[in-house]
């Protein structure tokens, strides 16, 4: 599968860029293929660099407001300093590493509401920078995301939707100053107790840390409040554990401990 976009740098006459992905899906860990390719335009230029990032919205608290902002968190930079021809061409490929904490976008096929993913080209020139359009890429979940995220549906929870939130999440190991959250509807057994609940992947090379936010409904006389749980997937036995009888065992024995019921 090839994906293509096409940016005008520096205005009418300049060099223009074309990105091309070999495939825009990848998992975290991961990496993506491809070329970038620069024309020249009607007169020569020095280029300084070109270099191409991964972006993802990220949701900021700041005081008691909200916010939401595009944020690199990986950059690669293809080439240092070379002269481009009028009319002259340069191909540069690549292979762009994804870090392992990278948020996911996708699950079975369907891509998951309220994530933003993409690459983005920049090219320099004359120290006047362009940063073009991102290129949506299309991140699926590793193998233990994947049995996680399937436990839960198999006990009845739906997703809701995804975000990506600045800050760190305490207790586990983490390179990137954001994290995701992936919301799911309780089902019919958790309704009266749950409002919704939330998971977040934190993968490493090693194992995926897995922390589960259940938040709790208030009543009529109660506030809601929040419970967290916490748990490492091993990658070489996770087909080993029943993940749904895991997973249940832990909500009800939260739920009963905090009276969620």
């Amino acid at each position: 599968m090839v994906f293509k976009r096409m940016m005008q740098a520096m205005g009418v006459g300049g060099p223009s860029v074309e990105t091309v992905l070999a495939n825009p899906n990848c998992r975290p860990g991961g990496y993506l293929e491809g070329q970038v390719h620069v024309m020249g335009g009607d007169h020569a230029v020095d280029i300084e660099y070109v270099a191409v990032g991964l972006m993802t919205r990220v949701e900021v608290e700041s005081g008691d407001s909200e916010y939401n902002t595009d944020q690199e968190f990986h950059r690669q930079r293809l080439t240092g300093s070379f002269k481009l021809d009028a009319g002259a061409r340069h191909d540069i490929p690549f292979r762009f590493d994804v870090p392992w904490e990278t948020p996911i976008t996708e699950v079975y096929g369907q891509h998951l509401h309220g994530m933003t993913m993409g690459l983005r080209t920049e090219l320099e020139v004359a120290r006047a920078v362009d940063k073009g359009d991102l290129d949506a890429v299309a991140v699926h979940p590793l193998p233990a995301q994947e049995r996680i995220l399937d436990a839960f549906l198999r006990l009845g929870f739906r997703f809701s939707r995804a975000d990506v939130e600045r800050g760190r999440v305490y207790g586990v190991q983490q390179t990137l100053p954001f994290y995701q959250e992936i919301e799911f509807y309780p089902p019919a057994q958790y309704a009266s107790g749950i409002n919704q609940l939330e998971v977040t992947f934190i993968p490493t090379p090693h194992n995926l840390q897995v922390v589960l936010e259940i938040d709790k409904r208030g009543g009529l006389f109660t506030e809601g409040h929040d419970a967290f749980g916490r748990f490492d997937v091993d990658y070489h036995s996770v087909d080993q554990v029943d993940w749904t009888a895991q997973l249940n065992g832990w909500l009800q024995q939260s739920a009963q401990r905090r009276g969620f019921f």
